[in-house]
């Protein structure tokens, strides 16, 4: 029986947060199709570990994404091991639940500093390198908090949504040297970020997202299937964003 085809052969993947929930689901599933990839992440003893079990395709960098010379680093280590970069994912990103009036500067600046400027350093660190080899793919990982206004989630959801709108911007700018920028929405998933939430039960697949499945459409546009994808938005939500259409087509009609 012939082997399937390994969709990602040939290229070379840096993964931020790459060692744990979302992250981790993409460094495993990009490692099994071929791809060499470097985990890069300030969990240094999970990413460590992960690298090792990956074997010689997987490598494990320190990185906190709101430092530039962080990512410097990153990025040479990944071209010395593995050769010119092909395949970013910005993933790396914190939440918090705080009211808007409880909320102070560095609060708010702590989770744009992590989840919008590392998105940027991010992909302004790699255009080099993909130049280099051709093109390439970025996939930013914002929410389904680019989506809607949440409540409690001033900063979370302000990061988001400027995630997102850099990933349409920067498709613009990235398309001349050949490489692709796009965007995944991911909804309510079981990760260690989401611990102890209640399952959603409402949306129409009644369920927590699991990360192989924000996995699987990170893969999709992150190999050559993905080459005429640059600039969109792909939800894996469970529906959830229906939901809330249906909530606001609901308070217009009371």
């Amino acid at each position: 029986m012939m082997e399937a085809a390994k969709r990602l052969d040939g290229k070379v993947a840096i993964v931020t947060g790459g060692a744990l929930g979302l992250g981790e689901a993409c460094s495993r599933l990009f490692v099994a199709h071929g791809a060499r990839v470097v985990i890069a992440d300030i969990n240094d003893e999970a990413g460590s570990r992960l690298a090792s079990e990956l074997g010689e395709q997987a490598m494990f960098v320190h990185l906190d994404v709101s430092k530039g010379e962080e990512w410097t680093r990153a990025v040479s280590a990944a071209v010395d091991r593995f050769g010119p970069v092909t395949v970013l994912v910005n993933n790396a990103g914190i939440v918090a639940v705080q009211h808007l009036s409880d909320m102070s500067e560095a609060d708010y600046r702590r989770l744009i500093d992590v989840n919008q400027v590392g998105c940027f350093l991010g992909t302004t660190a790699v255009i080099p390198t993909m130049r280099a080899a051709g093109g390439g793919s970025i996939v930013n990982i914002a929410s389904v908090a680019a989506a809607f206004g949440m409540k409690h989630f001033a900063h979370y959801t302000a990061s988001k949504w400027a995630v997102r709108g850099f990933s349409r911007a920067a498709a613009m700018d990235l398309a001349d040297f050949n490489i692709r920028v796009n965007a995944v929405l991911p909804g309510t998933m079981q990760t260690p970020m989401n611990a102890g939430l209640p399952a959603p039960t409402q949306q129409a697949i009644a369920r927590f997202g699991r990360p192989e499945e924000v996995a699987a459409m990170v893969l999709f546009l992150a190999s050559d299937e993905g080459s005429f994808c640059t600039g969109q938005d792909y939800a894996v939500e469970g529906g959830f964003l229906n939901l809330i259409g249906e909530i606001v087509m609901d308070d217009q009609h009371d």
